[in-house]
């Protein structure tokens, strides 16, 4: 009986310190915890509050009357709009327009890392960064009416040139034919620098040993890039894929609604701006509300089967 008491006392003594050890290095660590508490908050206060309203999906909310007066309808709105005539024309604009951007923005920054790494002098290399970083802090409205200043047909330096050449101008603002594209270019000009900074990290975490042996073996630049560089920061790139591919149902609002106009909305038209359209304007917040979490369901889904099939081809996966 005395050994348990002892164990026992021994035990809460133990607890103690570890108590005690844990409060001092809470209190030395302190500033890192001040310095994550912003974002911390905006998690806490922009994601995870407004979870509660998602309620309002499956009821004819009424603001005024709240969810006691307002009827609960189950599945009403999320099978009205799959049923609705626009479903496959905003569901189909936004994977495509994703989709496209996958194909042809993604490479984009994998590539301007592996040449940047490649370049020897520091100075030089740090001013290329700069540069390319400058467009991501741009807001989208500047973007937006840049492209309508190069691209006007009456002042656009763009349509100036193809007057010059041709005689004629194009509208390319107002084509449904150039909206994906405009959009894709815009992207990849604005996003590729930024986009580089995480494969550059990666790259910078290679083994330099692995370059000096590919010299060593008659390994060009190309080569040491092809067969060091790029599955150095394979992982890397596979776990950007699975993110970018569960949003492959999600664009930002902004763009899209900007460049958006009558001529075009045919294939400007996205989840996110209908949305917009349905909620605020409407003042619909029930069927906003369903096709919110319709489309969060749906990128859910996209991500555990990119995920489950990255994990069985490549033995890398997020989670």
């Amino acid at each position: 009986m005395n050994t348990d008491l002892h164990g026992a006392n021994k035990q809460t003594l133990f607890t103690a310190k570890g108590r005690q050890r844990y409060i001092r290095d809470l209190w030395r660590t302190r500033y890192v915890y001040l310095m994550i508490l912003p974002v911390v908050a905006y998690f806490v206060v922009i994601k995870y509050i407004p979870m509660y309203w998602l309620r309002i999906a499956f009821y004819d909310y009424k603001i005024l009357k709240g969810f006691s007066g307002s009827k609960y309808v189950g599945l009403k709105h999320f099978l009205a709009f799959v049923n609705g005539m626009n479903f496959g024309q905003i569901v189909g604009n936004t994977i495509l327009l994703n989709l496209e951007s996958l194909v042809f923005a993604f490479p984009f920054p994998i590539i301007f890392a592996l040449f940047l790494n490649e370049i020897q002098s520091p100075k030089f290399k740090r001013t290329v960064q700069t540069i390319s970083y400058l467009p991501h802090f741009l807001s989208t409205v500047i973007i937006v009416a840049m492209l309508n200043t190069l691209l006007s047909p009456q002042t656009g330096s763009v349509n100036s040139l193809i007057k010059f050449l041709t005689g004629s101008t194009v509208y390319f603002m107002g084509d449904p034919g150039w909206f994906r594209p405009i959009y894709i270019l815009s992207g990849i000009w604005q996003g590729t620098g930024w986009g580089a900074i995480i494969y550059i990290s990666a790259l910078s975490g290679i083994n330099p040993e692995l370059y000096e042996a590919a010299r060593a073996d008659g390994a060009g630049r190309f080569r040491q890039m092809w067969h060091v560089s790029l599955p150095g920061i394979r992982e890397t790139i596979v776990i950007m894929l699975i993110l970018r591919v569960g949003q492959l149902m999600n664009i930002g609002f902004e763009k899209p609604f900007l460049m958006q106009n009558a001529l075009n909305s045919s294939v400007s038209e996205v989840i996110s701006t209908y949305v917009y359209k349905l909620g605020l304007q409407k003042m619909n917040y029930s069927s906003s509300s369903a096709i919110g979490l319709f489309n969060s369901v749906i990128s859910l889904m996209l991500v555990m089967i990119a995920n489950t099939i990255s994990q069985k081809l490549s033995n890398t996966a997020l989670f």
